[in-house]
């Protein structure tokens, strides 16, 4: 009879130890950086338009705001950790003692990702402290906060580890995330409301993944969303099934990384 296969909790542990650390050991540049660029963002539209427009009835601008910038931190720094951390491993060549290491392809999926979440939500975490104290944030329904921060992060975790998969080079690695990750975070509605968008651009935004990430966020401080949050849950949840599988398939095959 064959043995059932067993977890190796001390390879998967020791993976997301050594991932960690990697960001930690340059926190100014993988966490403070984030925060305090974000906080900018918010110093400047925040404190220059915040009389002007209101989104949602009863909250400022600034308010309405902050969830949007803490959502795309958190999205662009858990893509940043896994795809650098690969692409960097591929690199220099130290990928291969990991993939001769006896882990699966599972658990090394799993490391990169929990260290993603790690890392976005710390930048996260920052930005709501500083933000959220100086705005009066309100959290009405924080289990969904919770929810969509960890759901999104492991998504754009994955999606990170699938461009440093199939990127050769630190080039190839750029154009990834300046022509796809940043104007898809950019539209999904960070800044604004999609209803006050024109018609074509309202249909347009469903269609962007990233948005029903931040509406799904947004509505865990303020019970208010565009669209329902189940709609939210379900699609955010739909596109980690997707991309786990996905990376899961080329591990397996060993695509762009056993070369």
């Amino acid at each position: 009879m064959e043995q059932a296969a067993t977890v190796n909790f001390s390879g998967f542990s020791a993976l997301v130890v050594k991932e960690v650390r990697r960001f930690y050991s340059v926190a100014v540049q993988t966490i403070f950086a984030p925060v305090v660029s974000t906080l900018l963002y918010l110093l400047v539209f925040g404190q220059v338009i915040d009389s002007e427009i209101e989104i949602y009835s009863g909250l400022t601008y600034s308010q309405f705001l902050i969830p949007g910038l803490v959502m795309m931190a958190i999205l662009q720094n858990a893509f940043s950790n896994s795809s650098s951390s690969l692409i960097q491993s591929k690199m220099h060549g130290n990928l291969t003692f990991v993939l001769l290491s006896p882990i699966s392809p599972m658990e090394l999926y799993s490391a990169f990702v929990v260290a993603s979440i790690i890392r976005g939500l710390a930048v996260g975490i920052g930005i709501l402290l500083v933000g959220g104290i100086w705005f009066d944030l309100v959290w009405l329904q924080p289990l969904w906060v919770l929810v969509f921060a960890i759901l999104s992060a492991a998504m754009m975790g994955g999606l990170g580890m699938l461009a440093g998969i199939v990127s050769d080079k630190y080039d190839h690695l750029a154009a990834f995330q300046n022509f796809i990750i940043m104007p898809l975070t950019f539209l999904s509605g960070v800044f604004y409301s999609i209803h006050a968008l024109p018609e074509f651009w309202q249909s347009a935004s469903h269609f962007n993944p990233f948005f029903y990430m931040v509406d799904g966020f947004r509505y865990g401080f303020f019970a208010q969303s565009d669209v329902s949050v189940y709609l939210s849950l379900l699609v955010t949840s739909l596109f980690v099934v997707l991309i786990t599988a996905i990376n899961l398939i080329l591990l397996n095959k060993g695509v762009k990384i056993r070369q």
